[in-house]
């Protein structure tokens, strides 16, 4: 990134982001408040080169032993969000993530402060990205991110996770009856990823210790119907 100061997430504290989407030019706006140390930060620098690297850590949403799928660095330039980019950078933020406390800090966000405002938006133009998840480690051109879409069932991750674990466990473990020569039965299935392509399922305690294991749909799914009819087709499979 070159011999440009660094500020990480140590040297800016707890100030997390309330909200943070990605613009269609692969820029990450984030949402702050504006007594953050990366919002002080930010504004010090003013027009100067200010690098920084966000980290990213992916949970997953029900209880299982090393639950971390995967962590992301997002390394770049930030400045604080200026001009005319702040309506349509609020305007983004609020479709992306439209809750009650976000869309309520429009009018702060907008309205001129005579001191330092109570939230400010910040834009990191993304130069670096390495990604280290349950696929592997890599480095993922910046290009690729701006192109990205949402996997469709990212909204109901979590909760789709949480229903089948609470409700489904033991059809879980029945997908153990396509792996072939992985002997899982009597093992607990626990499942801990989902998108569009398919189900990630971690099978624990058997005698040769814990493993993970992928199940793809026929075809990938675009909504939640669709969902309903891959994991049919799953469980139809497994019951044979």
């Amino acid at each position: 990134m070159g011999a440009r100061d660094r500020h990480d997430a140590e040297e800016f504290g707890t100030g997390l982001p309330v909200a943070r989407t990605v613009t269609p030019d692969g820029d990450v706006i984030l949402l702050v408040s504006g007594e953050s140390a990366a919002a002080r930060a930010a504004a010090h620098a003013q027009d100067d080169d200010l690098t920084a690297v966000i980290e990213i850590t992916d949970v997953a949403p029900v209880s299982v032993p090393h639950r971390i799928r995967g962590r992301a660095w997002l390394a770049g330039w930030l400045t604080p969000v200026r001009g005319d980019d702040r309506a349509a950078c609020a305007a983004l933020l609020a479709e992306r993530q439209p809750v009650g406390e976000l869309l309520g800090m429009r009018e702060s966000l907008d309205a001129p402060h005579a001191g330092r405002p109570a939230w400010m938006m910040l834009r990191l133009e993304v130069g670096e990205i390495s990604v280290d998840d349950l696929w592997g480690a890599e480095h993922v051109d910046p290009d690729d991110l701006a192109a990205a879409e949402p996997d469709p069932m990212v909204a109901h991750e979590s909760e789709l996770l949480q229903h089948l674990h609470s409700a489904h466990g033991d059809r879980l473990g029945e997908l153990g009856g396509l792996l072939g020569a992985r002997e899982a039965r009597g093992m607990t299935a626990v499942p801990l990823s989902l998108d569009r392509l398919g189900l990630r399922v971690r099978f624990m305690g058997g005698p040769a210790g814990s493993f993970d294991a992928r199940f793809d749909f026929p075809e990938p799914v675009a909504d939640i119907c669709g969902l309903r009819r891959a994991m049919h087709s799953l469980f139809s499979a497994a019951s044979y």
